[in-house]
């Protein structure tokens, strides 16, 4: 602590105590213990509370108190909490008879405060913080605290009940660390004191007849097997399982038990720990019993989570998958009478009809298979699953759904055609199946449907009743489903099925970028773009996109009335101009669609457009463009740069002004490779000196990046000044190699010293600079290659650096400042006296 703060803190500790001053608002309090908390962190010593006797005063004022503010006696309790959470500070404060006066009987919790949960919650978040010693730990069991938190578990305030099962997690997990001997096997564990009351509590507690109680152990229980006690103590971990197994099984096969739910989310903790690594014992049987008499929405979950558990047993990890696909197993039966394809499963783990009676019913259908799909994705988006999944039958199955949901399939048994009923026109399905329906494009035995699969898909493309949120999700499978369709295309009947696909994507496209839903257009554009990110190389889908009305219609959309649909018409358009204009052999479409033409429409956007989002997306595209090298030679692309960094440096819109500066940065890096990569490379008639380094920087200074450089430092949107910042740093970087910067009293001597000086001087006033001359001023001149070779060399862009990468609040939310602002706050001290945030 400094002496500043050191000089504050006994008047911010009377003022605190003082119930006659103004109450303070609670983030200063907050503030004022994460202070507390980072001087104690690394610090066990005793010195802070002997050093400073206001801080016992405090907690002794306020015990005396007859009815101190809760939101005092909160802070009080944390402030105890913390300041005891080392050995020597709780004797200290223990000396001073201060903590049984806080946390026993004849504390808070014996008073009308403890009414308020407020307090509550600190009083538990204080014995948390307290609880990292022995004597803490006794503390805490002598004066009945471990009772105080039982009761607390079933707290009315959510975040007391929960703060409250935390803290029994560590105290049963401290109680195990402060043991000198560790259990060697189940059958010698004896629990330590404390960790025996808790262990007693959740075994009564799970054969009470409260259902409130049994819900609340298994949630500790939960807990504990999902914290670092299941991972750390593994004989233990058996232990506890061993003194409650009986019991769980009993829930799983009471039906009315109101348990079941949780018992998922504990079994799958439970199976986490490496106490049950192998492969045999009793937990994995009352795994599998778990998976047969949990209802399919309960285990779900449970059947999810063991298959990402590297050593689930095969048997049961087959019975999991099992769980998942008996949904889809029904839906693919329910679709046709008799069954034109094989279903997904040989077997059920529990009975089919629980599965169809749920499937029938319109309230648990869509919920049923939106969290069955939702588990697949999961599943699809692995590396290693160590099951193989039936692609080909899920693959129909998700077909069907998506037929169902939308009309298009009647099927003949009575279960399909309720199913179906429930299922049309149902959003949260169809979105669902369509991302399982994208993940599987990335399997490779799913080709025999692919021609069906694209029916479905054009169908949901083409429907006017495709929602616009479930248009865009069938978009994106289209797209990725089309990128598979490529990777197949090696046979003459495949390219022909491959580009009668793309004719008929292209003809419904066509009609979607005319929608008048302005999200159907964007979301046609977005598809646009990502197809041609993919298959721009690819023969066929260039003849099919420059033998449509996509293009132009496209362009078209460059002037739409909404923004983001013009933002995305932009980055189509970018993308476009990789095919239409910049690829070796443009094809001949029509001067419409020349280079100078697409340039001046983006330019004319990046200048008048008045929305942000369109404007972005010019300099995203200008900056690609300039990555792939489609600005052409040297001297097109300094003109192209200089032009846009002219435009983008007055942009009210920060995100593009920093678009501009990752263009420069590019532009920057390109350039220097160009220049540098060989000494007698042939080089721009333009460029005359003798000197690749006279070389780059008569590039940059014809190009005007200096000014918009140097000026970006100053801007008032920080990351802009950070990233102008770093590009000057890399340029110095290469100029200056060896760290042999400029002299400045040198500086001050050349033809250029009073200018550099100045910027200096400029620079290091930041923000407040906002009228940054971007043209030079008092005789800087950022075209002048000697002059910014000077600048580079004298400004310290390092400091600048650091000054720029500092938290805006690293002054005024000092320790200092927010000590001083409490006694502002309080009228201690007057307001001038006080650097407030």
């Amino acid at each position: 602590m400094t002496r500043e703060c050191a000089a504050l803190l006994p008047g911010v500790c009377a003022a605190l105590a003082d119930p006659r001053l103004p109450g303070l608002d609670d983030t200063c309090l907050e503030k004022l213990l994460d202070w507390f908390r980072s001087l104690t962190w690394f610090d066990p010593g005793v010195e802070l509370v002997q050093h400073n006797p206001c801080l016992t005063e405090l907690v002794t004022s306020v015990l005396a108190l007859a009815d101190p503010s809760p939101a005092i006696l909160s802070f009080t309790l944390q402030l105890a909490g913390i300041l005891a959470s080392s050995e020597s500070r709780f004797q200290h404060l223990q000396q001073e008879k201060l903590l049984g006066r806080l946390f026993g009987q004849e504390g808070p919790r014996g008073g009308t405060a403890w009414e308020d949960a407020s307090v509550r919650s600190a009083w538990v978040k204080a014995v948390h913080s307290m609880v990292h010693h022995q004597p803490a730990l006794l503390l805490l069991c002598s004066t009945g605290g471990m009772d105080v938190i039982f009761t607390l578990q079933g707290d009315p305030s959510l975040f007391v009940a929960s703060a409250a099962s935390q803290l029994l997690v560590h105290l049963l997990t401290f109680s195990l660390e402060s043991e000198t001997s560790q259990a060697l096997s189940a059958k010698d564990c004896e629990w330590p004191a404390c960790a025996q009351m808790i262990v007693k509590h959740i075994q009564e507690s799970l054969q009470s007849s409260s259902a409130s109680h049994i819900e609340q152990s298994l949630k500790l229980l939960s807990s504990l097997f999902g914290s670092c006690f299941g991972s750390c103590y593994a004989a233990w971990t058996e232990v506890l399982w061993l003194d409650i197994a009986k019991q769980i099984e009993s829930f799983l096969l009471e039906e009315t038990v109101q348990a079941q739910p949780m018992l998922a989310n504990l079994l799958l903790n439970v199976a986490r720990s490496p106490a049950f690594c192998g492969t045999e014992g009793s937990f994995w049987a009352l795994v599998t019993s778990a998976l047969e008499h949990l209802t399919p929405v309960q285990a779900g979950p449970l059947a999810v989570g063991l298959l990402k558990l590297c050593k689930c047993p095969q048997d049961v990890r087959i019975q999991a998958l099992t769980v998942l696909l008996q949904p889809m197993d029904c839906i693919l039966r329910a679709a046709s009478q008799p069954l034109e394809c094989a279903g997904l499963l040989d077997e059920s783990v529990s009975d089919p009809v629980t599965v169809e009676s749920l499937l029938s019913s319109k309230a648990s259908c869509a919920g049923l298979l939106c969290q069955t799909l939702t588990h697949l994705e999961k599943l699809l988006s692995l590396k290693h699953l160590r099951v193989d999944l039936p692609c080909v039958s899920l693959l129909h199955s998700l077909m069907t759904i998506l037929q169902f949901c939308n009309g298009f399939l009647s099927p003949t048994s009575p279960l399909g055609s309720t199913i179906s009923r429930n299922l049309i026109n149902c959003f949260r399905v169809q979105k669902s199946a369509l991302d399982v329906l994208a993940a599987l494009s990335e399997k490779k035995d799913c080709d025999t449907l692919i021609g069906s699969l694209f029916d479905v898909l054009l169908a949901y493309l083409q429907s006017p009743n495709t929602s616009p949120t479930v248009l865009k999700k069938t978009f994106q499978a289209t797209s990725k489903w089309l990128v598979h369709l490529q990777e197949l295309s090696s046979s003459n009947s495949q390219c022909q099925q491959t580009e009668k696909i793309l004719e008929d994507v292209f003809v419904v496209l066509q009609k979607r970028l005319c929608s008048p839903c302005w999200e159907v257009r964007d979301s046609s554009l977005e598809f646009l773009t990502a197809m041609v990110k993919c298959l721009r190389d690819q023969k066929e889908f260039r003849q099919c996109l420059l033998s449509s009305e996509v293009l132009r219609l496209t362009e078209n959309l460059l002037e739409d009335p909404e923004s983001y649909v013009r933002a995305s018409a932009v980055t189509a358009v970018g993308h476009l101009a990789l095919i239409t204009c910049f690829a070796p052999e443009s094809p001949v479409i029509g001067n419409q669609y020349n280079k100078e033409s697409i340039v001046a429409k983006l330019q004319e956007i990046l200048s008048t457009d008045s929305e942000g989002f369109p404007r972005r997306a010019v300099i995203s595209i200008f900056t690609k463009w300039l990555r792939e090298g489609c600005t052409g030679q040297l001297e097109d692309t300094e003109q192209f740069v200089s032009r846009v960094i002219q435009t983008v440096e007055h942009d009210l819109d920060w995100e593009v002004r920093l678009g501009g500066l990752e263009l420069v940065e590019v532009f920057c890096s390109q350039t220097i490779c160009q220049l540098s990569q060989c000494p007698y490379a042939p080089v721009s008639s333009a460029v005359t000196s003798s000197t690749p380094q006279n070389q780059l920087l008569q590039v940059f200074c014809r190009a005007k990046l200096f000014g918009f450089l140097f000026g970006s430092l100053c801007d008032c949107d920080k990351p802009v000044g950070q990233r102008a910042c770093d590009v000057l740093v890399g340029l110095r970087g290469h100029f200056y190699p060896m760290s042999t910067l400029e002299n400045p009293q040198e500086i001050e001597d050349s033809p250029a010293g009073r200018g550099i000086a100045w910027l200096q001087r400029t620079l290091r006033q930041g923000s407040l600079a906002q009228n940054f001359p971007m043209d030079g001023g008092d005789g800087v001149d950022f075209q002048d290659p000697e002059s910014m070779m000077l600048a580079l060399g004298a400004v310290d862009l390092l400091e600048l650096h650091d000054e720029l990468n500092k938290s805006s609040d690293h002054v005024e939310e000092s320790p200092q400042s927010l000590l001083q602002d409490i006694l502002a706050t309080v009228g201690i001290i007057e307001d001038n006296e006080v650097d407030c945030y």
